[in-house]
């Protein structure tokens, strides 16, 4: 602001008129831009690219809140900060709101062919990222918006194909016939990680299959009986002793006829069941390893969709589970099902689709994680590992990276990066090149595409221009050095992102990988869609504002901790930006036309002037640690302590003396410190409290644009004074043990009194430097302080660290009123406590009624006795 402007903020806090238009000013004034200065270090954040299915939620809100305050803070400790934004195409989930959508108007993507499709998500795309750029502007996100990247951009899309060409050149990507996690309602592949596993109430089926050329049976138990139509063998454990003599004897499949081997193997359980097991190599991953070992035929029963094929004969066309009621009536009918027994198991559920997962044995694309995990896990033992907060993640990350599986990458989607694979049509020879082949028409491309996770691995790199790895902002910005993200998607996304960087560019993708945890309602529950607990950010900032939901989010857990949403709590936050905005309007109001210029701290200080500035000290000090530790809720906590209860409740009032006062020079000394602390407070808190902060600041006296790049507050050891911080605790606890006197026997603070202080003569004199706040704050008709006092007969009295303090009974109440509201208020104990004992007593009262009412009642009497006592102890008082 200019010098000449008037300092004057609105007599409301409003935080919608606040935040309106501020955004904008930002992005005119380009303060997020990384500028690139090579004298500024560069500080690095990538955003985790929100889905475009949708609106943003409160994670979300959560998850960026925590990246803008660092970046901010950074902004303004004089880093060339970029904070990358950008959006996930979000295969499998995109492409299900873009046909249902479609089914909505009776059409499929069948219908329109897959380019008229994909323009149709395209344009559900543009929809829904322009939707999250308003949310984020609602948030005040300090993102770069020149640098935005989408996964599917071109230069993304580049990168893909260079890293799959490459790890497939290495021998890392292959194509295989493997059993892998079907959904039949979405028809795709998953992998492990997308996989929900969910308890459910289902059945033990246990079966005997007739061994051939005998009148023997064996004993096998199922909880899928309909996949005993791909069984290709029986296995048994090879030291079972009661099977010994099966092994290599075939079996009879009922209802197929198809003769299967009896085989030993020691997979097998001899322990578990009846210690055989039915095996199907092309429906379960277990089976397909034991198929593998005894050259099993590998019998697939199912169609993509879940129904059954021609392998499966007369059940041919029928949906898995209806396939099931029928082979269990038809199995019971030919006495092969004896018994059936209820069994509660794990089952797994699609992530997107909520449909039961099959496995399934299917063509798909794999990664060879092992060389990828190894090199990921080598790393985290030297210097330049990735830095887990809390610690504890990086454990879990290293369990999952010493049993990681390979992973299945390709998806029968049409949505997403089309694998750069092709096949001849006449030799089907495979091609596998970032570029498609020459002769083009004698070639037809692979119709899946990649995982989403994918390209999402390459974000940290790819988003800077690699491939190209003389890019100016690569070979500037990457390493990153923050990742922010919740401990929910470690497997998904964070150790993806981390043995692709690695394998790629031979860096850690970040230095460092803050974890949170997830948002719950205030019952502690996952919000979701099914309990309609969902809070929508958009509506808490229309009701309380941004920075209000910021500071809760921000404030309300520890690092790694899962959050619990209040309205109660953010209504909090938002009186806490009341007190914030009524204590500025204080201060500049009383600036009156106070410039820049005129903030002089050279002046004599008073004990209040000394002890805020020390104060503000401490808080800068806590705050940047704290801060830079991530620690946001321990960093909130000394902002708060300082704004509410140092800077409004105590420097303010103390500072109304010289304001209002005679002495030209004291009100000039603490207006220039009003100036000083209120700029800085202003600073540290803008992280966390972007929009009004700045609001503020604009009318504060200062030289800059905008408080964004303004520089971020430092300790000053010249205004450390810890004599003054003693002498401030003494007048601080001397007033509050007065007041508290005061409200004990209930004498109103406009009352006038008389107050005797009993100290040693280095603290008198102490305290007749500061004689002005104790009878200013104290509210004395006299003021006695001295080392020798003569105590009254009738007095209450209070002790502060070696100081005495004396308020005479005479002239602080009218004993005789006193005494007899105490016998008034002691009768009434009396008989609460009467009453209660009686109920009590009683033994049909304690038998009969809930536990919970009787221990309420027994707490009341507990909280009756105690207040008895303290009237009877007051009455004492009185008559001694």
């Amino acid at each position: 602001m200019s010098d000449k402007q008037k300092n004057e903020l609105p007599s409301k806090y409003n935080p919608e008129s606040v935040e309106k238009n501020r955004y904008q000013f930002w992005l005119d004034g380009k303060y997020f831009e990384a500028t690139g200065d090579p004298e500024k270090e560069p500080f690095t954040i990538v955003i985790p690219p929100p889905n475009v299915t949708g609106k943003l939620h409160l994670g979300h809100a959560w998850d960026t809140a925590m990246q803008d305050t660092v970046s901010r803070m950074k902004r303004m400790q004089g880093y060339d900060v970029l904070w990358l934004p950008g959006m996930d195409h979000a295969g499998i989930a995109t492409q299900a709101k873009v046909e249902a959508k479609l089914r909505e108007q009776g059409e499929s993507r069948y219908d329109l062919g897959r380019e008229k499709f994909i323009e149709k998500v395209w344009d559900w795309k543009e929809e829904y990222a322009s939707v999250i750029r308003q949310q984020w502007e609602k948030l005040g996100l300090g993102l770069d918006y020149s640098r935005e990247r989408f996964t599917m951009d071109e230069g993304l899309s580049e990168a893909v194909r260079e890293v799959f060409v490459s790890l497939y050149n290495k021998g890392l990507i292959y194509r295989g016939e493997y059993i892998i996690n079907w959904d039949p309602k979405t028809k795709t592949a998953l992998s492990d990680i997308e996989v929900i596993h969910k308890e459910i109430q289902g059945h033990f089926y246990h079966l005997r299959y007739p061994i051939k050329d005998s009148d023997l049976s064996i004993e096998i138990a199922t909880t899928r009986p309909e996949t005993m139509l791909g069984d290709t063998a029986i296995a048994v454990h090879p030291k079972d002793e009661r099977y010994k003599h099966l092994v290599g004897k075939k079996v009879v499949l009922p209802i197929v006829g198809r003769e299967i081997e009896i085989v030993a193997d020691d997979y097998v359980d001899r322990e578990f069941g009846s210690g055989a097991v039915k095996i199907t190599p092309a429906h379960d991953p277990n089976d397909f390893e034991i198929g593998n070992r005894h050259n099993l035929e590998r019998v697939l029963v199912m169609n993509e969709d879940g129904s059954m094929n021609e392998n499966a004969g007369k059940y041919k066309g029928l949906d898995r589970f209806d396939c099931r009621k029928q082979i269990v009536n038809d199995l019971k009918e030919l006495g092969v099902l004896f018994k059936i027994e209820d069994h509660t198991h794990t089952v797994g559920h699609s992530e997107r689709s909520d449909a039961v997962v099959e496995p399934y044995l299917s063509t798909q694309w794999f990664v060879n994680m092992q060389p990828l995990g190894n090199a990921s896990v080598e790393m985290q033992k030297g210097d330049n590992k990735v830095n887990f907060v809390p610690e504890r993640f990086e454990n879990t990350y290293l369990n999952w990276m010493d049993n990681i599986r390979d992973w299945c990458i390709s998806r029968q989607l049409w949505w997403g990066h089309r694998i750069p694979a092709w096949y001849h049509k006449e030799t089907n020879e495979l091609y596998v090149g970032k570029e498609a082949p020459a002769d083009i028409e004698n070639w037809e491309q692979d119709e899946d595409v990649l995982d989403t996770w994918f390209s999402s691995a390459l974000w940290p790199f790819s988003t800077m221009g690699w491939p190209d790895k003389d890019s100016e902002d690569f070979k500037r910005y990457f390493p990153t050095d923050v990742l922010v993200t919740g401990y929910d998607i470690i497997f998904f996304w964070v150790a993806r992102m981390i043995f692709q960087s690695i394998e790629f560019t031979e860096e850690r993708p970040f230095k460092d990988v803050l974890m949170h945890g997830l948002i719950r309602d205030a019952d502690g529950r996952k919000m979701s869609k099914s309990l309609g607990n969902g809070v929508d950010p958009m509506e808490v900032i229309d009701k309380y504002g941004a920075d209000s939901l910021r500071y809760f989010l921000l404030t309300g857990s520890s690092p790694g901790q899962d959050l619990r949403f209040y309205w109660e709590k953010v209504e909090s936050t938002w009186n806490f930006a009341n007190k914030i905005w009524n204590a500025s309007r204080f201060c500049l109001m009383n600036m009156e036309e106070f410039t820049y210029d005129d903030i002089d701290l050279t002046g004599e200080k008073s004990v209040a002037d000394k002890w805020i500035l020390t104060r503000l000290n401490e808080t800068i000090d806590h705050v940047s640690k704290n801060t830079a530790k991530y620690d946001f809720g321990e960093a909130g906590r000394h902002l708060y302590n300082f704004i509410w209860d140092d800077f409004c409740d105590w420097y303010i009032e103390m500072a109304k003396l010289p304001l209002y006062g005679e002495d030209a020079v004291k009100k000039k000394t603490t207006q220039s410190i009003l100036a000083y602390v209120l700029d800085n407070t202003m600073r540290m808190l803008h992280p966390f409290m972007p929009f009004i902060t700045e609001e503020i600041w604009q009318q504060l006296p200062h030289k800059g644009e905008s408080i964004t790049i303004a520089s971020w507050p430092e300790v000053r050891k010249d205004f450390h004074d810890e004599k003054a911080m003693d002498e401030m605790e003494k007048l601080v606890s001397i007033i509050k043990s007065v007041r508290n006197i005061r409200a004990e026997v209930n004498t109103p603070m406009s009352k006038q009194i008389k107050l005797l202080i009993q100290a040693e003569d280095i603290t008198i004199s102490e305290l007749e430097a500061n004689r002005s706040y104790l009878e200013r704050f104290c509210n004395t008709s006299e003021l006695v302080i001295a080392s020798d006092i003569e105590v009254p007969e009738k007095a209450m009295s209070a002790v502060v660290t070696g100081i005495e303090l004396f308020l005479p009974l005479e002239g602080l109440i009218d004993i005789e009123k006193e005494r007899q509201r105490l016998e008034n208020e002691l009768e009434k104990w009396n008989k609460e406590v009467s009453r209660v004992q009686k109920k009590l007593s009683n033994e049909g009262f304690v038998k009969k009624a809930p536990e919970s009412v009787v221990n309420e009642e027994k707490e009341k009497e507990q909280d009756y006795l105690e207040k008895h006592a303290k009237v009877k102890a007051r009455l004492m008082e009185l008559d001694n």
